[in-house]
This record gives C-alpha cells, structure tokens and sequence, in this order.
C-alpha cells in the first residue's frame, strides 16, 4: 500500500513539472513571437533599384544603435580627421582653413613624435582662432598618440579621431562621411564644390579604393608577422619581424588599396562598436601586418555582409607613383598642377611644406588668401582674414556657392557610379592565379 502511495505520488510530481514546462515553454516562444513581430524594420533602396526590408538591430545600449543618415537631397556634413607629425604643424594649420567649413566637423593631431611645444602651439592656435572658437567644430586631439609608420597604431590613430568626431555631437550636427587625411594633403576644391556634389550622393557609399588582388603583399605583408612597437612601447621604434611567418586567413578573404578613404557614417560605427565581432577580429589579425592601414578597413567592408555593396572602388585623391609604385609617392609640384586638375579629384597627396604649387592651389582653384579661408557661402573675403572677423553666416550653413569644382567632381562621380558594371564590382573576388608547375 505505501509502495503504491508514493508510486502516485512520483507520478503526480512528474505531471506537475511535465505541465510548468510546457508553460514555461509556451511564454518563452510567445514573447519570443512578439519580439520578433515588433522589433522595427527599415525599408531602403538598394544601388540596384529595388526594395528591401532590413531588420533594425536592438541593442542593449541605445548608444549602439546605427544613427540614422541624413536623407539625400540635403546639404551633407563631413568629418575630418588631419594628422601630423614631427615639423608638421604649419602644414596641419594651412590645410585645416583651406578645409574648413563651419558645417564641417575636424579632428586634428599631432603625434608623439612631435615635440610637446609644437603640440601645444597647435591647441593654442585651434582656441585663439577666432573662426574656431565661434563655431565650435574643431578639436584637437590632446593626448597624442604614437604612431609607428607601417603599424597598427596608424589603423588605431584613425579610429581614435572618428570616435573623437562621433562623441558629443547633437543629432541636427552628425556627419555623413569620415574623411582621413595628413597633412601633406590638400584640397583641389572648395568645401562648397564638394558639399553641393555631395548633396545627391546616397549616404552608405563608402569611396575606398580596393581589391582582392593582393598579389606580391601575399609574401611581403600577409604572411610576415611583424610587432608594432607603438603598441606597448613609449619610445617611439621601427616595427620588426619575428621569424615565424603564418598563412593566409580562411575565416575571411584579404583586401588592400589605399590608405586614404572617405567613409560613411554607419560603417564607421560598425568599425568603432562591431555589432558582430568582425572588425575586432580583423584588427588583432592586422596587428601583425605591415602596413595595415592599406588592408583593414578595406578587409572589414568587404567581409561584412551589411556592407560589401557600399563600397565605391575609388580613393578621391590624385597621388603620383612609381611604376611599379614604390613606397612613398612623389612630392608634388608646379609641373603636376594640370595633371592635378584633370583629374577631377577632391584631394591630392603629397606636398612639400609651403610648396609653390600650393600657393596657386589656393589663387587658381580655392580662391584663398595667405593664411586666410576659403569664401563660400559661409564667408565673404573682406581684408585680411587672419586679423578680422570675416564676415560668416552661421544661422544658414547651407547656403552654398559652388564653383568649377563642382562641375569637375560631378564628373567623377557620374564616372564612378554611373558605370555599367558599378553594381557588379563591389568587393569583387579576382579568380585565383594557378601556378605555373
């Protein structure tokens, strides 16, 4: 009889907890339904022309969460990351006011390798400009960086000026585009040329010249292992190679191009914050690799689903190499100044300090007076500008008066996407190579 007592009593317990978890099931899968159901979906037009339903993401931090574009059709904003080193201060300042806008957003730094009078010139500059100072958009990067040439603190130093230029900006001020320049850079326009341009472009492209081709980098840079002293190390040191070499990674496919880009909002989020783990697990893999600010974010955007078809295959600079390029480019001249032009570019690399072919940059193409801004909209030359308050109109920034530098960049980019295989190329696997036995 008691056998037959607890026999029942097992059998009662078993039911109870047999009809809790179906309970608890049955919750689990509805809430899950309700999440799913509510969880808010974007609807966007593809380079292709056709409409897509893609899920918004919820984060835990509403922080992570991708700040939404401006819409085409409205004057752009564009955020600028110029950096320097030792004996570059001079030639940071002179592009800064040839960039600058007060739409704009700017991040400047002098490294390490700078010394310390030359870095607190800089900041003391950036606060005395009078420009600057009412505006309010200029930032200086005041605990510098060491930065290795070839190494990942060139990668690490980019990222530190875009999440400088994400933070503390008001929604009615976020930018579209990350653009990251030196400062041996300088612009071929105006920020009025390229702003008007800009102001049809769809807001996710992302210019950054590339390839999956990577061809003699496979031995020279892929497989090396190299240290960044810049890393761990205050003194700044060459990289060097450890004798051990690796093989090419299968988890994702290698890309390469140019080290200078103009990057849209979201992907730089995604770059900063990595939603999915893949920009974290591609910067340590390019911490080993020898001019990885030629490989990283061209590796990232291909690699990542979200966007692999953003990418236009195109730096917007005019650099002169060496066929077969070398490592540096050539210093820019007077005899470039046509090449320069036709073009059609924004931007071009490398000048010489106060090279003369900057001062007819400035008289030919920007209409800019020595240590002076460039007029636009915004500004109307009277006197001397470095002096005087030239005369700005803040309370409507876009008002904009774009000149033969615009007509030279719609060009370019009715060039870029306009092409008939423009939709076919983004990212493009190049067919394998077999060796000749």
């Amino acid at each position: 009889m008691e056998n037959k007592y607890l026999k029942l009593l097992l059998q009662q317990k078993k039911q109870k907890w047999l009809l809790l978890l179906i309970l608890s099931s049955t919750i689990l899968l509805l809430t899950t339904i309700a999440s799913f159901s509510s969880s808010p979906q974007l609807l966007y037009k593809s380079h292709s022309n056709k409409y897509h339903f893609q899920q918004v993401p919820r984060f835990v931090e509403p922080k992570l969460e991708n700040s939404p574009s401006s819409p085409v059709h409205k004057v752009p904003r564009l955020a600028y990351s110029i950096s320097g080193s030792a004996g570059d201060g001079v030639s940071l300042k002179r592009a800064l006011k040839a960039l600058y806008h007060p739409r704009n957003q700017y991040a400047v730094h002098l490294d390490l390798e700078a010394t310390a009078e030359e870095r607190l010139e800089l900041a003391r500059w950036v606060s005395e400009e009078k420009v600057f100072k009412e505006v309010g958009n200029v930032r200086v990067v005041v605990r510098s960086n060491l930065v290795t040439y070839r190494g990942l603190t060139m990668v690490s130093n980019t990222l530190h000026a875009a999440a400088i230029l994400l933070k503390d900006i008001d929604d009615g001020e976020s930018w579209d585009w990350f653009i990251n320049l030196s400062a041996s850079d300088y612009p071929l326009m105006t920020q009025d040329d390229i702003l008007h341009t800009l102001f049809d472009i769809p807001r996710d492209l992302n210019f950054i010249e590339h390839t999956s081709d990577i061809g003699w980098k496979k031995d020279q840079r892929a497989k090396p292992v190299i240290i960044d002293p810049g890393l761990y190390s205050q003194p700044k040191s060459e990289v060097f190679w450890i004798s051990e070499k690796r093989r090419l990674p299968t988890a994702y496919n290698l890309f390469t191009g140019s080290a200078w880009m103009m990057l849209s909002r979201p992907f730089v989020e995604y770059c900063l914050w990595g939603w999915d783990n893949l920009p974290r697990i591609v910067l340590m893999y390019y911490a080993n690799f020898l001019s990885s600010p030629e490989g990283y974010f061209h590796t990232v955007i291909c690699n990542a689903d979200e966007f692999r078809n953003t990418t236009v295959n195109h730096d917007l600079h005019f650099i002169s190499w060496d066929n077969p390029p070398k490592q540096h480019p050539h210093f820019l001249t007077v005899d470039d100044y046509e090449s320069m032009v036709e073009s059609n570019v924004p931007f071009a690399r490398k000048f010489g300090k106060d090279d003369p072919v900057l001062d007819k940059i400035d008289s030919n193409l920007l209409g800019r007076r020595a240590d002076g801004f460039v007029p636009g909209g915004w500004f109307t030359d009277e006197g001397n500008a470095s002096t005087v308050l030239p005369r700005i109109n803040l309370k409507n920034t876009t008002e904009l008066k774009p000149g033969p530098g615009a007509q030279r960049l719609k060009r370019l980019m009715s060039s870029l996407l306009l092409a008939d295989d423009f939709n076919s190329t983004h990212c493009k696997m190049m067919p394998a190579v077999s060796k000749m036995k």
